[in-house]
C-alpha cells in the first residue's frame, strides 16, 4: 500500500492554495475537517452497534450452554 510522505502533502496543498486561493483555502479544510469528523462519527456509530449486537449473540450462545448442562454436573 503507498504511503504519503511529507513531500507529496507539502506539494498537495500548494497546488491547493494556487487552485483555491489564499482566501478560500481554510474554508476548504474546514469543509473537509468537517466531512471527515462526520464520517469517522458515523464509523464509530457502526462500530459500537456491531459489537453491541455480537455482545448480545454471545450472551444468547452462554445462556443455551448453560441450559444444556445436566443438573449434577452443575452441582459439582
Amino acid at each position: 500500500m503507498p504511503q504519503i510522505g511529507w513531500l507529496e502533502i507539502l506539494a498537495v496543498v500548494i497546488i491547493a492554495v494556487l487552485v483555491l486561493g489564499p482566501k478560500e483555502f481554510p474554508v476548504a479544510l474546514k469543509k473537509i475537517g468537517s466531512y471527515v469528523a462526520k464520517i469517522k462519527n458515523s464509523f464509530s456509530s457502526f462500530q459500537r452497534e456491531i459489537s453491541s449486537v455480537t455482545n448480545e449473540i454471545d450472551f444468547e450462545k452462554d445462556d443455551a450452554s448453560k441450559k444444556k448442562i445436566p443438573k449434577k454436573e452443575q452441582d459439582e
